[in-house]
């Protein structure tokens, strides 16, 4: 708190501002300095109110053992002062009874008697004050729940009577009658009683988060799987990070565990790490702590105990370190639980818990969809889709064979070569590693050359090209060294290509500094094929095809005509050559470029044509792993020629001849992106979905960042369009904790993209102040994009309505000002326009005639923007932005109660719009218009008789022209006036 409160107006004002910040450490400090300063001023109630606001601090911050003593200060201050107590703060006072009984229960250092003694305390109070004993017996059954007693007699006292004033919310109470159920063994009896918590129907501060939670698994043993997984996303999101509902985020952990989402569990519980050091409740942290060792123990006994899990802070953890540490915890706080209750039941809870059995072998709970194997730090699967083993095993056990195996699968192009130069730079890595003396083998030096090649062939698919070709270099100096000319002219050769492809740093014309390098490097290779005698006829091919790469890329850069014609001779020569030789990968691929290059030139008839022949070729001659990219490269060339279902039977094709190859080799990952366009084609968005997370997901394996969170924000807009709310809002969850986003090391404009969907679609879900909140923030951060005041102007719109729906419309001025600036920049005019009429409505819907002149304001904005529109000849996607700020002069003025200027304003709406025609969007605004004059004239201006006649006349025309639908509000409208005549 910058400076302190210095009347009673300041403090509140910071009382109220304090009360929108989460709970946590920085709202109960301020709460505590506002207490100290409410002391100054004589008249206690701003005392009393901060008291109360910082007993909700504690009590929601986790921090039980301080919440009993400020209610101390409370009581003490009623008892000596009732007068001061207002109903308002009589209410809350007796109502926080309840809060000190849960904080005492959750202090295992807290003896049996003290509670009991509370409870009789607060019975006595209650009985005092007159009001009903159903909130004591509630207290007094949870008791009996905590202590592990016979609990009938005391649900029996609670349940049985009559709620009252005092009595806990509808949907805490639903909560407890289910648990007593659940705790009996009824499933379908504590679900029946949780439905309409469950259903949204009853919520309040805690609830359905606290539901969801406990209803997890009792939903999995019903059958409810779908349930679940709905409930567990949008559950999650309400307790996630939040130190008093720590004891829900361990049941949603066990979920995780209990159904084969043991790497969704990992990445819970890493969000949630902070959790360690900030819950202070020892019965919540129990209850957490328990639910973090039941995920735990699963991935121990899957075999991946040595995996790092976040624990707590200070040093690093293994699950099983981690499970070995808390285990010993939670174990000890069981125990004081018991002997302070003199039961067991607390460690039997925990151990019935820690003992269940997976529910479900796999549940797929998020679009995020991944197994431990793909979280483990060690280097990715080489197989996507078959065992990880299957190359591993099939490696010669003898070093020199291992080497020339090695040697030959790299001369074929074989995937396979990779796993054994990976085997063969572990083998050399090591100290003790002896070089064979082979002359099959060749000196050491030669190896290393190999294993330099390999690595820049790494960095090249990194698009780390600078790498590579210092890589190569590298190579060819070894190569040299080790007598081997035609792999140093191919290390070379590999080199200028690499070199070519590094951004122009500074060039005014990127494409065409690269064409230029490309020229350049090709005309080298040239003269290096040229000038380097006895190639043998794989390395005379192999520097062939990287003549025509070259040619390839300059096209791709350039997208010059003149430069297809080269691309295709040197095809020519690369195919006569290696069919001379009968090289079959090389003919397979210069046949896939040559089809790729009549793509690339506009012939895509042609294109089809040679890539059906590439692929008749490549399934009768190999080699088998070109088959996958041959199918796919047909599967986009028949995108391109509006044939959806063609592609999609390639490219599912494609993608089941992949599973058997690495899938960085045959790009699984384009399949996959292809397949979801295909998808999308076709109207099947949930296909699409599939493909497009799953093209992502490879995409980070490879380490291809960028283009997996793009690929990944495309599928968080799908999930949204398709009405996924939380499975939108749980991907981008997983997304911005990977460690890049969260250190803000992802490209800007990207993150802010992720956000802005999950501001969105926090949205869409009706978490207003969550979603108002993350538009808050992008709306600073797009502030400083001189760049682009475009987006800015948009989002800063957006901000504004949200900012509007919320109330506070002195900051949606402020916004909307923002907007408008931006806008000025770069005219985002139907997105202003929206955003200015959509202020005006609620403003005046929620303030009447006090907000009319604020509403006109905007409007008369949003007037400025559709003449600076009208100027500039923009058309509108949607509604005309003339006749749509008319119809809102109509409503706001009607909200206003200012109705001849709604009526005036509704028939200048009319007049643009013009008579109705066989469009169905303008019939219906023309309708809905028609509508709202007829309701303002005949029942709030009292002129029943022009309205029925305009009433009449619109629905006649509306019926003519086929238009029934949007003529039924009309005729219930007339019927209702007629009604009143």
């Amino acid at each position: 708190m910058p400076t302190a409160p210095q009347n009673t107006d300041e403090l509140y004002q910071a009382l109220q501002e304090n009360d929108r910040l989460p709970y946590g450490r920085t709202r109960t400090v301020t709460a505590e300095e506002l207490v100290d300063a409410a002391e100054q001023f004589a008249d206690p109630v701003p005392l009393i109110d901060a008291l109360l606001e910082l007993q909700e601090a504690y009590t929601y911050g986790s921090e039980p053992r301080k919440s009993p003593v400020v209610f101390a200060r409370l009581l003490t201050l009623f008892d000596e002062r009732p007068e001061v107590f207002d109903e308002r703060l009589r209410h809350t006072l007796f109502w926080r009874f309840k809060w000190v009984a849960n904080a005492l229960r959750s202090l295992p250092e807290i003896p049996l008697a003290s509670l009991r003694q509370w409870l009789t305390e607060m019975r006595d109070r209650y009985e005092k004050a007159g009001v009903g004993l159903q909130p004591y017996y509630g207290q007094a059954y949870q008791l009996a729940a905590h202590v592990g007693e016979d609990t009938a007699l005391a649900y029996e006292l609670w349940a049985g009577r009559a709620r009252t004033r005092l009595s806990d919310c509808e949907a805490c109470e639903t909560c407890e009658r289910a648990l007593y159920h659940l705790a009996a063994g009824d499933d379908e009896r504590a679900l029946r009683a949780w439905e309409p918590v469950l259903a949204g129907k009853e919520s309040c501060q805690e609830e359905p988060a606290r539901s969801v939670s406990y209803a997890l698994l009792p939903l999995l043993r019903t059958g409810r799987a779908d349930q679940a997984r709905e409930l567990h996303l949008a559950g999650y999101r309400g307790c996630r990070r939040n130190p008093s509902m720590s004891g829900e985020v361990g049941r949603h952990l066990e979920f995780c565990a209990l159904t084969g989402n043991e790497a969704r569990g990992l990445e819970l519980l890493a969000e949630n790490r902070s959790l360690f050091d900030e819950v202070d409740s020892p019965l919540d942290l129990l209850s957490f702590l328990t639910g973090v060792e039941v995920l735990l123990q699963r991935v121990e006994f899957v075999g991946h105990g040595e995996l790092p899990a976040a624990g707590y802070a200070g040093r690093s953890w293994t699950v099983a370190e981690l499970r070995a540490e808390l285990g010993a915890r939670a174990d000890h706080l069981a125990a004081r639980f018991d002997a302070r209750n003199g039961t067991t039941a607390h460690t039997d809870r925990r151990g019935a818990r820690l003992e269940r059995a997976p529910l479900l072998d796999g549940l797929e709970l998020t679009l995020r969809t991944r197994d431990l194997d793909e979280v483990a730090p060690a280097a990715p699967a080489a197989r996507v889709g078959t065992p990880a083993a299957r190359t591993a095993a099939a490696l010669p056990d003898s070093l020199p064979e291992l080497i020339i195996r090695a040697r030959e699968l790299d001369e074929q192009g074989h995937p396979d070569a990779r796993a054994c130069w990976a085997r063969l730079r572990t083998l050399t890595a090591a100290r003790d590693y002896t070089h064979p003396e082979d002359p099959a083998v060749g000196p050491l030096v030669r190896l290393r050359a190999d294993l330099l090649a390999d690595e820049a062939d790494r960095a090249g698919e990194r698009e780390d090209f600078a790498a590579s070709a210092a890589l190569r270099e590298e190579a060819a100096g070894l190569y040299e060294e080790a007598g081997a000319v035609g792999d140093a002219a191919l290390a070379h050769a590999c080199a200028l290509l690499a070199a070519a492809e590094v951004p122009a740093q500074g060039a005014e014309d990127e494409a065409e500094a690269t064409a230029a390098a490309l020229t350049a490097a090709h005309a080298s290779m040239v003269r290096l094929h040229e000038e380097t005698p006895g190639l043998a006829p794989y390395q005379e091919a192999r520097l062939l095809r990287l003549r025509v790469t070259a040619l390839a890329l300059r096209l791709q850069s350039s997208g010059s005509e003149e430069h297809i014609a080269p691309v295709l001779a040197e095809l020519d020569l690369l195919d006569a050559f290696a069919t001379r030789h009968g090289i079959a990968g090389q003919i397979s691929g210069a046949r896939l470029m040559r089809a790729s290059t009549y793509a690339l030139s506009g012939d895509l008839p042609r294109a089809v044509s040679e890539i059906d022949a590439s692929l008749d070729w490549s399934r009768a001659h190999g080699p088998a792993w070109h088959l996958p990219r041959v199918l796919g490269l047909r599967g986009r060339l028949r995108l391109g020629l509006q044939d959806a279902r063609a592609a999609h039977a390639d490219l599912t094709e494609g993608l089941r001849l992949a599973a058997d190859w690495p899938a960085d080799v045959v790009d699984t990952s384009r399949l996959h992106g292809d397949l979801a366009e295909a998808c999308m084609h076709l109207g099947r968005p949930e296909e699409a979905l599939r493909h497009l997370t799953r093209s992502a997901e490879l995409d980070l394996r490879r380490d291809r960042r960028t283009d997996a969170f793009c690929t990944y924000s495309n599928a968080a807009q799908l999930s949204l369009d398709l009405g996924r709310v939380e499975d939108c809002i749980a991907l981008l969850d997983s997304l911005l904790a990977e460690p890049d986003a969260a250190a803000g090391e992802l490209d800007d404009r990207l993150l802010a993209q992720l956000c802005l969907t999950r501001a969105r679609a926090l949205h869409a879900g009706d978490d207003l102040k969550a979603a108002t909140a993350e538009f808050v923030a992008l709306a600073a951060e797009s502030a400083g994009w001189d760049d682009d005041p475009g987006s800015h102007a948009m989002i800063a719109a957006e901000t504004a309505v949200l900012l509007g729906e919320s109330g506070e419309f002195e900051r949606a001025r402020e916004v909307a000002d923002q907007a408008l600036a931006a806008h000025a920049k770069a005219p985002r005019y139907e997105q202003l326009s929206n955003c200015l009429r959509e202020l005006a409505r609620l403003q005046a819907q929620r303030q009447g005639a006090e907000g009319l002149a604020d509403a006109r304001a905007f409007l008369a904005d949003a007037g400025r923007i559709a003449d600076a529109a009208r100027a500039d000849a923009y058309q509108a996607r949607g509604r005309s932005l003339d006749t749509a700020l008319a119809y809102e002069h109509g409503r706001v003025n009607a909200y206003a109660g200012e109705y001849e200027d709604a009526v005036a304003a509704l028939e200048k709406a009319l007049a643009l719009l013009g008579e109705p025609g066989p469009e169905q969007e303008r019939a219906a605004e023309w309708a809905e218009c028609t509508r709202l004059a007829g309701a303002v004239e005949g029942i709030y201006l009292e002129r029943p008789a022009p309205a029925l006649t305009r009433l009449d006349a619109a629905v006649s025309r509306l019926t003519a022209l086929g238009h029934t639908e949007e003529a039924e509000p009309l005729t219930a409208l007339a019927a209702r006036l007629r009604e009143q005549e």
